[in-house]
C-alpha cells in the first residue's frame, strides 16, 4: 500500500460534481472527492481522509481561481473541518440546482440507462436557501451543550448557526443545558408552534454504530434498537401539520417532510399523477401517517379502497386518527415486504415513498407482479432512485415522468418524483 496523502495540499482542477456533495478531481492517477469546490475551479485542497485505494477525500483551503457561481458561504458551521449541513452553501442557487440536475441525470444514464434532461424545481418557502427546515435533529456533546455532528465524525460541535432552520426554531437552545449523549429533536408545526423533545442516548448496534434513521439525513425520523426515553422541554411534543386543507396530529420526534413546502408538493403531484378511477383499489407503501393516502381516498371514492402500509405504529396511530373519516383507508403497521402477499386485490395505482436506500428488488419485482397501470415512486437518493428505475424497466415499466426538487436547499440533496407506466 502506497504511503497516505492525508494532510498533503494538492493542487486540483475541479471537475464535475458527484453524488454526496463534492467535486471530482484527479492528481497522479488517484481520483480526490473535493469538498467545498465548483466544477472548474482550481483550488488548494487539504486531503483529510486517505483508505488507500483508487480515491481519498479533500477540504478545498484556498480558491486559486473562482467560479463566476460562487459566493460568500452562507453557512458558518459547514466550512472545511465543519459539520456536514451544508455542502453548497458557497454557490448561488441556480448552481445548486444546475449541480443537482447533473447528478440526477447522470445517475439516470449511469445506472438506468435513460438519457433525460433533468430540472430541479423549487419549493415554496425557500427564500434565498435558508429559513426552509421545519425539523431539525441535534446531538449534545459531553458539557451538554446542543450541536451539529462534524462531517463523516461523531464529534459534536456546538454551533447551531446553520441558517436552515425556520425562523425562531433554534432560540434559546444553545443557552440551556442538556444530557449529555443525548439527541434534541425540534419541530415547528403547520400552525408555528415549536416543539422541542430530548431523547435519552441511543442505544448501538452490535457494531458500534448509532441505528440509521428512516431516510439517514438529521430531520428524519430516528430509529434506534430499543425505544428511547423522551423529555419534552419545549411546546406539548405533538405538533399539527396541514397538507391538502386536512390536519394531522403528530409525534414531535415522528417522520415529517423537513421542507416546509415539501408535504404540499409531493401531495399535490401524487394526486396529479395516481389518477385512481372511482372505485379502484390503490396501494401507498411506505405510507407514513397517510398524507398521500388522503388524496388516494378522495379519487377511489366510498366504493375504492386503498391500503396503505408503514412500519412505524405511531405513525399508523397517528394516520387512523387524522383519517377517521376516510373509510376506505386500510392501515397495516408492518413492514412493506412482510405484507404485500397476504393484500387482496391488483392495485390500479401504487405510491411508494421508501427509505433512502430505495425500495430494491424484492418490493419492485412484488409491486410489478401486481401490473398496476401506475406506480408513483419518490426517491431522496439519485442512486438509489435510478437503481429502483433500473428494476422497474426489469419488469416491463418505463419512467414516463420525472420532476426533481430542491427540497433540502444548501445540501447536495435532492427530492425525485418518478411516474412509471407498463
Amino acid at each position: 500500500m502506497s504511503e497516505s496523502w492525508r494532510g498533503r495540499r494538492l493542487e486540483l482542477r475541479l471537475g464535475n460534481p458527484g453524488h454526496g456533495g463534492f467535486c471530482v478531481a484527479r492528481h497522479d492517477g488517484r481520483v480526490v472527492f473535493v469538498r467545498h469546490g465548483l466544477p472548474g475551479e482550481l483550488v488548494l485542497a487539504e486531503v483529510n481522509e486517505d483508505r488507500g485505494g483508487s480515491f481519498c477525500r479533500a477540504d478545498v483551503v484556498d480558491v486559486v481561481e473562482a467560479s463566476e457561481d460562487r459566493v460568500p458561504a452562507l453557512c458558518p458551521v459547514s466550512g472545511p473541518g465543519g459539520a456536514g449541513c451544508c455542502d453548497y452553501s458557497h454557490a448561488t442557487l441556480a448552481a445548486q440546482r444546475g449541480m443537482k440536475a447533473s447528478i440526477v441525470a447522470e445517475q439516470l444514464r449511469r445506472i438506468a440507462g435513460i438519457e433525460r434532461d433533468v430540472e430541479v424545481g423549487v419549493l415554496a418557502g425557500t427564500g434565498d436557501g435558508g429559513g426552509w427546515r421545519t425539523r431539525v435533529r441535534l446531538a449534545v456533546d459531553e458539557h451538554g451543550q446542543a450541536g451539529v455532528h462534524g462531517y463523516r465524525s461523531g464529534s459534536v460541535l456546538a454551533d447551531l448557526r446553520c441558517p436552515q432552520p425556520v425562523s425562531g426554531a433554534m432560540d434559546g437552545v444553545a443557552e440551556q443545558s442538556w444530557r449529555p449523549g443525548a439527541e434534541l429533536a425540534v419541530a415547528v408545526d403547520s400552525d408555528g408552534v415549536r416543539h422541542v423533545v430530548e431523547l435519552s442516548p441511543a442505544r448501538v448496534s452490535g457494531t458500534g454504530r448509532r441505528s440509521p434513521g428512516r431516510r439517514g439525513a438529521m430531520a428524519r425520523r430516528a430509529a434506534t434498537n430499543t425505544p428511547r426515553a423522551q423529555r419534552v422541554a419545549m411546546g406539548t411534543g405533538r405538533v399539527v401539520e396541514r397538507v391538502g386543507g386536512r390536519a394531522w396530529e403528530l409525534d414531535a420526534v415522528g417522520f415529517w417532510q423537513a421542507h416546509r413546502g415539501a408535504a404540499e408538493e409531493y401531495s399535490s403531484v401524487v394526486a396529479e399523477w395516481s389518477d385512481a378511477s372511482a372505485g379502484a383499489l390503490a396501494w401507498d407503501l411506505y405510507s407514513g401517517a397517510g398524507v398521500f393516502a388522503a388524496r388516494l381516498a378522495d379519487q377511489v371514492g366510498e366504493s375504492g379502497t386503498v391500503v396503505a402500509v408503514e412500519s412505524s405504529r405511531e405513525a399508523v396511530r397517528d394516520g387512523k386518527a387524522a383519517l377517521t373519516d376516510l373509510a376506505v383507508v386500510q392501515f397495516h403497521a408492518a413492514r412493506v415486504e412482510n405484507v404485500l402477499a397476504d393484500v387482496a386485490g391488483a392495485p390500479e395505482v401504487v405510491v411508494l415513498d421508501p427509505p433512502r436506500s430505495g425500495a430494491g428488488r424484492e418490493i419492485v419485482t412484488a409491486v410489478a407482479q401486481q401490473n398496476p397501470q401506475r406506480v408513483v415512486h419518490i426517491g431522496c437518493d439519485p442512486a438509489a432512485f435510478a437503481r429502483d428505475v433500473s428494476l422497474y424497466q426489469e419488469q416491463g415499466y418505463r419512467l414516463t415522468d420525472l420532476r426533481a426538487y430542491d427540497a433540502f436547499p444548501l445540501t447536495h440533496h435532492v427530492e425525485v418524483v418518478g411516474l412509471l407506466t407498463r
